[in-house]
């Protein structure tokens, strides 16, 4: 459905449930009182509608159909118009999800329209039905409500970002090669609920001033001061988790520097031993080479050789032969190949 709730409040009362949006106005008129409509994913038509009752912006009417708007507080005449982007935590993915919601506040109308299930606009109508003095201060307490609301919601949601750092910080020194787009994914969520909640700190000052049109009153402006604490506390903590994985990227960018060189260290420390190996194989080779060559010239079948009838050829050629491999020891030895 695309009217999610729809009702006409005098002195902050429900008085009547309309079936359509041509019935509140009509009893809007009747009553005097204040219309708070609750629109999910409205088509043109309908926004159209409500537009054309209450004279809405063009331009934000626009912006509430098109959505992907930006979190934002403008003002149009003595009509408010202001973009939020509230968020959940999904636990089962760990991953944030982002919504918005678009709000026109005017003197005697409240009109949400909702892009996503977030926030829980049900839960803010029930508390305010259920506190008709306040509820009876007009638009501005709604307004003030759906703020605190979403303000709330963010809270689930540092705390299992939080989480998240904390696992991230204990997988640093695991060696875990995922951590790296762990850190770089959180890294990413971090920063968009930084743009959804850096702008409310400026919004709710600018609400707190007000307008020549539109200024609160003493109890809004303390509920709404309370609301700012919290965005700015929420701010701070936000902002910390941006710098902790920002220093956990730079631990971990110096934790691979580190195993990449004591693995590049091994590498080399093996690669040398080999080399050693190689080299005493190469020298004892050279060396039996030597005797060996000999004897086989001498072993070949020729009738007619040098010293081949000689007495002490046999000897000459041993002793050749040793000493050829007496000589390449000693010469692998100084050069520490042996």
């Amino acid at each position: 459905m695309t009217i999610i709730d729809n009702a006409v409040y005098v002195a902050g009362r429900r008085t009547a449930d309309p079936e359509g949006l041509e019935e509140t106005y009509f009893l809007l008129r009747q009553r005097q009182g204040m219309a708070w409509i609750g629109l999910y994913r409205p088509d043109a038509r309908e926004l159209r509608s409500v537009a054309d009752e209450f004279d809405l912006s063009p331009l934000a009417v626009e912006d509430a159909l098109s959505g992907h708007q930006r979190a934002k507080l403008e003002h149009y005449g003595d009509t408010l118009f202001m973009v939020l982007r509230p968020a959940r935590y999904l636990d089962d993915v760990e991953k944030v999800e982002f919504g918005e919601i678009h709000i026109f506040i005017g003197p005697d109308f409240v009109v949400t329209v909702r892009h996503a299930e977030s926030p829980d606009l049900a839960r803010v109508r029930r508390r305010m039905e259920s506190e008709p003095e306040f509820l009876a201060l007009g638009p501005d307490a709604v307004l003030y409500a759906i703020l605190d609301q979403v303000v709330d919601e963010y809270e689930p949601v540092a705390t299992g970002l939080e989480n998240d750092i904390d696992e991230i910080e204990d997988d640093l020194f695991g060696a875990d090669p995922d951590v790296s787009r762990r850190i770089y994914e959180l890294s990413r969520q971090v920063i968009t609920v930084q743009r959804a909640t850096g702008p409310l700190a400026g919004i709710l000052q600018a609400l707190m001033a007000g307008t020549p049109d539109h200024h609160p009153g003493p109890d809004l402006q303390d509920h709404l001061r309370d609301v700012l604490d919290h965005v700015l506390r929420l701010n701070d903590r936000i902002a910390s988790f941006r710098a902790l994985l920002q220093n956990a990227l730079a631990v971990n960018a110096a934790l691979v520097a580190q195993r990449q060189n004591d693995e590049m260290r091994r590498l080399t420390e093996s690669s040398f031993a080999q080399s050693e190996q190689v080299k005493r194989i190469s020298a004892w080779a050279a060396i039996l080479f030597a005797p060996t060559l000999i004897g086989t010239i001498y072993g070949m079948n020729f009738r007619t050789m040098p010293e081949l009838d000689w007495v002490f050829g046999y000897p000459m050629a041993v002793s050749l032969m040793v000493g050829m491999g007496l000589a390449l020891y000693i010469t692998f030895k100084r050069n520490n190949w042996i």
